[in-house]
């Protein structure tokens, strides 16, 4: 049995992972869906004090809670609160598997990566979109919910800057890339050539990759496959970034991706 720890992404709580998390119990596994402070049902608690470090706080103190071996899953920017967990007690972590997103640098910020969040602040919280990026394949009950059930989000958990150690680095980590947002094996590569510093784990022993034909979502587009893939991942299973077999680790969710 194998504990996945599922962390949301902007705007969610635990329940984004309600069908993912069924899908791992119903495998024999153990799920622990997160929701972070002022989000989902944690939503009355004071936004305006809860920053990064809160979110991390939050989530060293689960990691400890479940004991070594943890899968952590990190959808976009659960990542941020995720890694700087990780990086505060790394022998409790067996891989790091992050959902359609990347790996942050020490000191760095969520709005560095997208600026435009800061014309979503309104009163210490990011105002939920009016319309919703990257959901390619996600149904109308599932767009319906999230409208019914996603929270403003505390705004300096976003302004906060990131503080690794680099001890989350000898962690093994595992990248899901869905292709109807743009994030690719091909980008990846592109990436890694670029030869920057910050791009020289993703070719390391221990880093893996999957593709799932779908959108930023896939909690919500895809949660059978995306489950699938989380169990191959903790069994360490996954492409490299040199290897040549592709069809061994794509999963193309959905059919073909159109071209959005």
């Amino acid at each position: 049995m194998t504990t996945f720890v599922l962390v949301p992404g902007l705007y969610l709580g635990g329940w984004a992972w309600d069908v993912v998390a069924a899908e791992l119990t119903g495998r024999g596994h153990r799920a622990v869906p997160v929701t972070l402070p002022g989000l989902g049902e944690r939503a009355d608690e004071d936004v305006a004090a809860i920053g990064l470090a809160a979110h991390t706080d939050t989530l060293t103190k689960l990691l400890d809670a479940q004991g070594p071996g943890v899968i952590l899953v990190a959808h976009s920017y659960g990542i941020f609160p995720a890694l700087a967990a990780v990086d505060r007690r790394p022998g409790m972590v067996e891989r790091v598997v992050c959902v359609d997103t990347g790996l942050p640098e020490s000191g760095e910020t969520v709005v560095d990566q997208m600026p435009h969040l800061l014309e979503a602040v309104d009163s210490h919280v990011l105002a939920i979109p009016g319309e919703i990026d990257g959901r390619h394949g996600v149904p109308e009950v599932e767009l319906a919910r999230y409208r019914r059930l996603a929270t403003p989000h505390p705004a300096r958990t976003v302004t906060e800057p990131i503080a690794l150690t680099g001890a989350w680095r000898d962690v093994p980590t595992t990248g899901i890339l869905c292709l109807a947002n743009g994030l690719s094996l091909e980008v990846v590569r592109a990436l890694y050539a670029t030869g920057a510093p910050r791009f020289a784990k993703l070719a390391e022993p221990g880093v893996t990759f999957f593709e799932l034909a779908t959108g930023h979502y896939p909690m919500l587009s895809a949660p059978t496959e995306l489950a699938d893939t989380l169990i191959r991942a903790a069994a360490g299973e996954g492409r490299g970034l040199q290897d040549d077999d592709q069809p061994a680790a794509r999963s193309d969710v959905g059919g073909p991706v159109p071209g959005e």
